[in-house]
């Protein structure tokens, strides 16, 4: 059985439950409360030297860190990947501009506010910057998603799901997602998938 360790809050773990949900693995959960240091500690920087989360410990393999890393391993043979070379180029754009573009603003600002507890007043500049350059992301986002029903057209992908992580709680960081349609209506549609639960609020 697979073993996750992750920090519930988080996107980037929470891209990979809804992956193994999705292709219906088993899997155990080791929560890291990142916020104590628990993956600072020894023990946990000797399975990954990075010491983030989410890693994936794979039986008779060791351990597998980067949530993208991670759910193309699990979901490679899979609907969420598809087969055509040219559509699984286009899934691996929408993936990295997810960690280089969305992730790093929203995603930063949210656990700024949410798991710091930190206010607009304390993070001042810092937090106008990742807002600033977080709606601009959202706007590509909702530029692609016009006339589509999913992220690279007709298939649901794990673009979707690595998008959908950060995108749906971006009113968390302090970003309305009232100017998107298209982005909320795509939202609807995940949020009607069977794999689909909540993130944690903690």
């Amino acid at each position: 059985m697979y073993r996750l360790y992750d920090y519930l809050p988080s996107g980037n773990g929470y891209k990979v439950r809804l992956v193994l949900k999705y292709l219906r693995l088993p899997y155990e959960l080791v929560e890291m409360d990142i916020k104590a240091g628990a993956t600072r500690a020894p023990e946990f920087l000797a399975k990954n030297a990075n010491g983030r989360i989410p890693l994936l410990e794979v039986p008779g393999r060791g351990y597998l860190a980067e949530s993208h890393a991670i759910i193309h391993f699990l979901a490679a043979d899979s609907l969420l990947v598809p087969n055509d070379a040219w559509q699984q180029a286009q899934m691996w754009h929408w993936l990295c501009f997810e960690q280089y573009n969305l992730e790093p603003n929203i995603g930063t600002a949210r656990f700024w506010r949410v798991s710091q507890k930190r206010t607009p007043e304390e993070l001042g500049d810092k937090l106008v910057e990742k807002l600033a350059k977080g709606a601009e992301a959202l706007a590509v986002l909702e530029r692609q998603l016009t006339g589509r029903s999913w992220v690279l057209g007709e298939q649901h992908s794990l673009a979707d799901v690595s998008l959908y992580a950060y995108t749906h709680v971006a009113p968390e960081a302090g970003l309305t997602l009232e100017p998107y349609p298209e982005i909320r209506a795509w939202i609807r549609r995940i949020e009607a998938e069977p794999y689909w639960e909540p993130i944690s609020a903690r």
